[in-house]
């Protein structure tokens, strides 16, 4: 049976978001009046490549739940390469993550142009429960 705390949690997220395409997605989604998840602190990088893999992993030592990465479509890049450089990141970070014991679906990536809005508000409600089924990240020290 679950508790009141544990119904009333709701998981903290960090979102990185490509300044060109996912944050831009995520105001249309903002205007457009679509909901999305309340649980999302965005962060905007002027593109996915610049996420340095220590700032997702200070994140989750902060106190995140989750991390999502959004960035341009591949081949869209506004910076060329930006989102292969974010590709290889991630993945290097997901086998990482379970080395330390974190499971790697708290940590997402996304490609969302501008234009996606919904894509944006959709992708954020489906990671939210997602991590509502993980529960919250309990790291030992």
């Amino acid at each position: 049976m679950s508790t009141t705390k544990e119904k009333s949690w709701s998981p903290r997220i960090v979102a990185f978001l490509c300044n060109w395409c996912t944050y831009t997605g995520a105001d249309l989604a903002g205007v457009s009046r679509l909901k999305s998840s309340p649980s999302v602190r965005v962060i905007r990088t002027m593109c996915s490549g610049r996420v340095d893999p220590t700032f997702v992993l200070k994140a989750f030592k902060l106190g995140a739940d989750g991390v999502m990465i959004g960035g341009c479509h591949i081949g869209d890049c506004h910076y060329s390469e930006g989102n292969f450089k974010t590709l290889r990141r991630v993945e290097m970070l997901k086998i990482l993550l379970d080395q330390y014991g974190i499971d790697p679906r708290r940590l997402r990536l996304e490609w969302i142009s501008a234009s996606e809005g919904d894509k944006y508000a959709h992708t954020t409600l489906d990671f939210e429960q997602q991590l509502r089924e993980l529960g919250p990240l309990q790291l030992t020290e």
